[in-house]
């Protein structure tokens, strides 16, 4: 027997049809009693789903017509996680004038956070209105991105198209790219494109800020095998080079530890006894420790060996400086 979600799913997915259905042949294709059968109706109905009954001999059940788009079939916190990841992406607003722009998908997202209560069930309608009027993300400057340009991009990237846009460099230079797309990822408030670039006939990152002018070619590509576990992990990778590694073991729990790097860029893996392994990426590893000593917990340094000395080095010029 199905659970009660993935039941009320399927008898929601039989009622969507539009045909009537009597109670038995409703009861007998979810494999459940009547009496179940009218719980899971009523369910439906206070998510707001007009289901009309005609009890009797010749009684059925059906959805009623007239509603495009019928309320969200959510929970209670699925909608306050729903509202919350809205409310951080309508947040984000570009530094520049960019951000009065309706294509962005940060002013998009901040919209669809004042609508979305009318596509709820009614119940959960109280609670959306009390979380609108409690709650405040604190802006976050980021680049614009039009949600135009997502959409394409992912409907190119599941269909396996290629695609050509025009990017702008960081110097401002711009470039004509051919590309077959694999993965958007978003990662320090930038949205990217992980693509196999045809005419340098390597992986490349795009800032989808910088990206204008996309064109979808209609040519299919196969997917070439990714040289890494994921295309975040590549991003990570990439954006990384150049930076300092550090593994440092510390005898604090990872909450406390992840607060305290925040700011970082960092894995954390919790260990036994409360303690946590931190792999972080830094300019300089003396700005590490300045993040690591405040933590007030003791740390062993796993790797690398310059980092060592670096602490060495810099325990002596406090020492100097305490005499």
């Amino acid at each position: 027997m199905l659970d009660m979600t993935h039941r009320t799913l399927e008898l929601l997915t039989h009622l969507q049809t539009g045909r009537r259905f009597s109670g038995e042949e409703l009861a007998a294709r979810l494999d459940v009693s009547p009496r179940t059968l009218r719980r899971d109706v009523e369910r439906l109905r206070e998510y707001g789903y007009p289901v009309t009954t005609r009890p009797g001999p010749s009684g059925f059940y059906q959805l009623s017509a007239g509603r495009t788009l019928p309320p969200l079939i959510l929970d209670d916190d699925e909608v306050v996680a729903t509202l919350a990841g809205l409310a951080l992406l309508g947040s984000t607003t570009a530094p520049d004038s960019a951000a009065d722009s309706r294509g962005g998908i940060g002013p998009a997202a901040d919209r669809a956070y004042g609508k979305i209560d009318q596509f709820l069930p009614k119940r959960l309608r109280p609670r959306v209105t009390a979380f609108r009027a409690t709650v405040e993300a604190a802006p976050q400057f980021a680049p614009n991105v039009d949600a135009d340009v997502l959409a394409i991009l992912g409907s190119a990237s599941a269909r396996h198209e290629r695609v050509t846009f025009t990017y702008t460099s960081r110097t401002g230079g711009t470039t004509t790219r051919r590309v077959e797309p694999y993965r958007q990822v978003h990662f320090r408030l930038r949205w990217y494109l992980l693509a196999w670039d045809l005419d340098r006939a390597d992986w490349r990152t795009f800032r989808l800020d910088r990206v204008s002018g996309i064109s979808v070619t209609g040519t299919p590509f196969t997917p070439r095998p990714l040289p890494a576990r994921s295309a975040a992990a590549y991003l990570r990778e990439e954006v990384s080079a150049g930076r300092h590694q550090a593994v440092v073991v510390i005898d604090a729990p990872p909450a406390v530890v992840g607060d305290a790097l925040r700011f970082q860029d960092f894995d954390l893996v919790p260990l036994p006894g409360g303690r946590s392994r931190v792999t972080a990426w830094v300019d300089s590893f003396e700005w590490l420790t300045l993040n690591l000593v405040p933590i007030g917990a003791d740390f062993l340094i796993e790797e690398p060996a310059e980092f060592r000395d670096r602490c060495r080095e810099l325990a002596s010029r406090l020492k100097r400086a305490a005499r």
